[in-house]
C-alpha cells in the first residue's frame, strides 16, 4: 500500500475522531475495561505491525481514545483521554510524522 495513502488515512482518522469529541469519554471508558492480557496482546500486535510495515511512533497527534500506545501515562491503545496527548502516539510510516503539525518522534 502506498505510504501516502496510509499516512493520509491515519491523519483523516485522527482529525475525524477529534471532531467526534462527544464520543471520546465512552470510547476511552470501553478501552479502559480491557484486561491486562488483552492490552499486552494489543501492544504486541502494534510492535509487530510497526516492525513489518516500517512504522514509527509519532507523538502528539492522536485524538482522544485513538492512540496506538503511550509512554508512562496509561496502559496502551485507545486510552488517551485528550487529543494531542504528548505522551501518546500513533504509528505512521517513517518520515510522515515530521510532516504533521505538532508531530514529534519523542514523547514530551
Amino acid at each position: 500500500m502506498d505510504r501516502r495513502l496510509i499516512a493520509s488515512s491515519v491523519f483523516a482518522a485522527v482529525i475525524g475522531a477529534a471532531g467526534a469529541a462527544t464520543l471520546a469519554p465512552s470510547v476511552a471508558t470501553a478501552q479502559q475495561m480491557m484486561s491486562k492480557d488483552q492490552m499486552m496482546q494489543v501492544q504486541k500486535a502494534n510492535k509487530d505491525r510497526a516492525m513489518l510495515q516500517h512504522l514509527v511512533a509519532c507523538y502528539g497527534i492522536n485524538a482522544a481514545g485513538k492512540n496506538d500506545c503511550a509512554v508512562g501515562v496509561h496502559s496502551c491503545a485507545g486510552q488517551a483521554t485528550s487529543a494531542r496527548d504528548p505522551a501518546s502516539f500513533v504509528l505512521l510510516p517513517a518520515g510522515d510524522c515530521e510532516k504533521i503539525a505538532g508531530g514529534t518522534l519523542k514523547p514530551a
